[in-house]
């Protein structure tokens, strides 16, 4: 395998099962042509409730079943997993849940989710596999909306699948090396060799490119997330308030220095008068530093540094580096939804242009 780190991440209820039934499929039940995944870590994302059934089904000292699918099928090695790999989901106000059945519940189950799969998927040297076979439905949506938003290439989506009547069975973890008789619930048996396991994977889309990086590092959750994707699906609208030092980029503020405000406010200038894509030979200058007095005041030091640097006319460096740092600004702060907000080019370089492609009525410039 050509990742070193390779994370099993299950999301379970009150079937603990479904964790070793995965690791089994993916290791073990594994099909010619597919080559087995065998984590060196697993994580288990869950309530308090599914937690204490995690802990004494699967890592009991006496009787644990992921201890016993181990010691049957060595070609499982040793993945880290103990109680500090067990995580249990929080609301908002950082309580641990016991089960999720209210909006606010949900809400903070979708942030939990969300927060452990930044976490996880921030290393490069590390492969994901993901399990949305437990717990109640909305966390297994949840986790793979999460995984849609997080997933890189090497990342996989799966559910696994227990053939009747072993699905749902209390005591049925996995097939063990020397099968076993289970007694069902209407009185008969059942022989574990017959019990078959697989693995579906899921394909999904990855959105991953483009996100902003306050997501992708976990300091937003699921709602301002879906809240910006939408956005950017949205008709844009660009709003600029000089003296105020705003900008709204649809519903959403945007931070920007003062000079990128500016920056910015040029090019939304430019397109509401119509001018077309820019090079920095013919760039207008001067108008930049009318924008830029109206924020900072005409005899500020920095008005008067800037028409130092400008008293030839626009500068090739100065131009360049203040659209590189709008179009990062913008990408960081708006991920996909910044998209309609960059600067477009044309041509190839020497002769490169920029242009702000709004449409007029899209644009709102209060200076």
């Amino acid at each position: 395998m050509t990742h070193p780190r390779r994370i099993l991440l299950a999301v379970t209820g009150l079937s603990p099962q479904i964790l070793t039934e995965t690791l089994y499929a993916l290791g073990v039940a594994v099909p010619k042509d597919d080559t087995p995944f065998i984590p060196t870590e697993i994580h288990l994302l869950t309530t308090t409730e599914g937690a204490k059934l995690a802990r004494t089904a699967l890592l009991h000292p006496d009787g644990g079943q992921y201890h016993a699918l181990l010691a049957d099928y060595p070609q499982l090695g040793h993945p880290a997993f103990d109680d500090a790999h067990i995580h249990v989901i929080h609301d908002a106000a950082s309580q641990p849940l016991a089960d999720i059945r209210t909006p606010q519940e949900n809400a903070g189950a979708a942030d939990s989710i969300t927060a452990l799969m930044a976490q996880l998927t921030r290393d490069p040297q590390a492969a994901l596999h993901v399990s949305i076979a437990g717990g109640r439905k909305t966390m297994g949506f949840y986790l793979g909306y999460a995984f849609s938003l997080f997933a890189r290439p090497q990342d996989e989506l799966s559910h696994v699948l227990v053939s009747s009547p072993f699905e749902n069975h209390p005591e049925f973890f996995f097939p063990p090396a020397t099968p076993k008789r289970l007694a069902t619930r209407d009185g008969q048996h059942i022989d574990t060799a017959d019990a078959t396991i697989t693995l579906a994977r899921i394909p999904v889309v990855r959105l991953r490119h483009g996100q902003s990086q306050k997501l992708l590092e976990g300091k937003i959750g699921f709602s301002q997330t879906v809240a910006a994707i939408q956005q950017s699906l949205e008709p844009p609208h660009l709003y600029i308030n000089l003296h105020a030092q705003q900008v709204k980029c649809g519903n959403t503020a945007v931070k920007l220095s003062p000079a990128l405000i500016t920056w910015l406010a040029w090019w939304a200038q430019q397109a509401l008068q119509g001018k077309g894509p820019q090079h920095w030979r013919t760039a207008d200058a001067s108008e930049y530093l009318r924008l830029y007095s109206r924020i900072v005041g005409l005899h500020s030091s920095a008005r008067i540094n800037a028409e130092t640097r400008l008293q030839d006319g626009m500068e090739q460096q100065f131009f360049e580096q203040n659209n590189s740092k709008l179009e990062r600004a913008l990408k960081t702060q708006l991920g996909l939804a910044a998209a309609p907000y960059l600067l477009a080019t044309n041509g190839t370089r020497p002769n490169t242009t920029r242009s702000l492609s709004l449409p007029t009525q899209a644009i709102e410039l209060h200076e």
